[in-house]
C-alpha cells in the first residue's frame, strides 16, 4: 500500500513537472526572421545612420495607445530606442544630421500591417518585385528599412514576428529581441 501511494506521488509529481515544462514551451516565441537586400546594394564605407521621423498614417487610420507607429506612446520610443542600439552594436554611429545609412521601420498591434499607411518617401526601385508587393503583414510584424539617404531607395529590407501581448512592458520586450534579431542579419561596418 505505501507503495503505491509513493508510485502515485511520484506520478503526480512527474506530471506536475511536464505540464509546467510543456506550457514554458508553449509561452516561449522563436522568432524566425528574413532578410533581403538590393541586388546592387554596396554597404562598405557606410559608417552612420539616422533613423527617419515616423509619417504620419495616411488614409485615416487610428492606432492603438499601445501602437510602436504612434509617435510618443511607450512602444514608439522602445523600438527607436532599440534600433539605434542594435545598429551601434553592428559598428555604425548614430548621426541624426548627416548619415550614409537611413533607417525606416514598420510594426504593429492591430490584427494587421499594411505599409502603405505610413509613406517615408522612399522608394523599391531596383528591389525584387515579388518581395515588396507583399503590402499587409500580420499582427506583430516588425520590418525594418535600410534606405540610401541621397538616391532615396530602398537597400535592404528584415523583418519578423514580435509577440503582441496587452501588457506594453512584455509586448516592449518582444519587440526589442524582434529588432535585435533582424538588425543581426545587417552586414556589420567593414
Amino acid at each position: 500500500m505505501f507503495r503505491n501511494r509513493s508510485r502515485r506521488y511520484r506520478y503526480s509529481q512527474l506530471s506536475c513537472v511536464l505540464g509546467v515544462a510543456v506550457a514554458l514551451a508553449a509561452c516561449t516565441h522563436n522568432i524566425e526572421v528574413r532578410t533581403i537586400a538590393a541586388p546592387d546594394a554596396n554597404f562598405s564605407g557606410r559608417s552612420t545612420f539616422t533613423i527617419l521621423p515616423t509619417p504620419a498614417p495616411g488614409g485615416g487610420a487610428s492606432l492603438a495607445a499601445n501602437d510602436p507607429m504612434l509617435v510618443n506612446s511607450i512602444t514608439y520610443q522602445a523600438i527607436r530606442d532599440e534600433i539605434r542600439r542594435a545598429f551601434e552594436a553592428r559598428g555604425y554611429t548614430y548621426s541624426p544630421g548627416s548619415a550614409d545609412l537611413a533607417v525606416a521601420y514598420y510594426a504593429t498591434a492591430a490584427p494587421t500591417l499594411d505599409i502603405r499607411t505610413f509613406d517615408y518617401g522612399y522608394d523599391w526601385l531596383g528591389f525584387p518585385r515579388q518581395y515588396v508587393d507583399v503590402v499587409q503583414y500580420t499582427q506583430g510584424t516588425v520590418i525594418i528599412d535600410v534606405v540610401d539617404p541621397r538616391t532615396r531607395t530602398l537597400l535592404w529590407r528584415g523583418s519578423a514576428v514580435a509577440a503582441v501581448d496587452t501588457d506594453p512592458n512584455k509586448y516592449i520586450s518582444e519587440l526589442r529581441k524582434a529588432v535585435d534579431k533582424i538588425v543581426a542579419k545587417f552586414p556589420a561596418r567593414s
